[in-house]
């Protein structure tokens, strides 16, 4: 997943774990955060305290040391080196490297710019090209930490889960219909309940209910749901239902006379309440 862009250039001094890479003389700092396609020049870079200036015969305690060179960078290309210190970016006095990588950060990707760096108690200047980041990155003042890309995850498709009921009332095992659009036109119905299987010797299997019929209705009202079944024969007084079904795509009738128990040789206590 990408960065956002506001996170592009963070600044932040958040103590990190040294790790061989740094100086053990080198507290490691978080210097920017960077996304891919940022402007970046390839240097890990530290602030000059006043003993490293008068070390390094500066004038001023000011600047940006350079610590690593990214290979194959715009700096690297550029002839910069380790120890070499930023002082100024296309003319603009660097006074540290907040203001530095937030410069860098601002200036587009191909664009030359003219650096001021301090080597063997000498000035020079040098042209470098602002390269455009391949990946995102945390800068630190012992290098470059890549983050690597996290792959696209291909788009799988979860199957739905398969909710069984049995109806001790009726004798059968169903499934409902709704979550299944395709599969309810293929049993020529817009909603309903499938019929699973009809257990042996229910009021189901003497009415005639067959695996594969849809009950669409119960005493002319819609069902869609184990539930909905379920709360209609609970519903009623009678001992006798009608049943609406769809076989074989056409809608037909069918008379249930329950037991007078309302229950059958093989109960389970799974069926959804009302």
């Amino acid at each position: 997943m990408r960065m956002q862009s506001n996170l592009a250039m963070v600044i932040a001094a958040v103590g990190l774990v040294a790790s061989p890479a740094f100086s053990q003389s080198t507290r490691a700092r978080i210097v920017a955060v960077q996304s891919a396609g940022t402007s970046y020049l390839g240097i890990g870079v530290v602030n000059i305290g006043a003993d490293r200036a008068k070390a390094l015969n500066l004038k001023d305690q000011r600047g940006a040391e350079v610590t690593h060179v990214d290979e194959n960078g715009p700096a690297a290309k550029a002839g910069i080196k380790e120890g070499d210190v930023v002082l100024e970016y296309n003319g603009t006095p660097v006074e540290g490297i907040e203001q530095l990588v937030r410069m860098v950060f601002e200036t587009p990707a191909g664009r030359q710019v003219k650096l001021v760096i301090w080597r063997n108690a000498a000035s020079q200047t040098v042209t470098a090209t602002v390269g455009e980041r391949p990946g995102p990155v945390i800068e630190t003042p012992g290098g470059v930490v890549r983050i690597p890309d996290v792959p696209n995850i291909p788009s799988i498709q979860i199957p739905r889960f398969q909710w069984s009921w049995q109806s001790t009332m009726l004798g059968i095992e169903g499934e409902s219909l709704g979550p299944e659009r395709q599969l309810a036109e293929y049993f020529g119905v817009k909603d309903g309940v499938l019929v699973k299987q009809v257990m042996r010797n229910t009021p189901a299997e003497k009415a005639g209910l067959k695996a594969g019929d849809v009950i669409t209705k119960v005493n002319g009202t819609a069902v869609s749901s184990a539930r909905d079944i379920t709360a209609q024969l609970r519903s009623t007084s009678n001992r006798t239902v009608t049943l609406t079904i769809v076989r074989d795509k056409h809608e037909m009738p069918l008379t249930v006379t329950l037991d007078q128990t309302g229950s059958n040789p093989h109960p389970n206590p799974a069926e959804p309440p009302a």
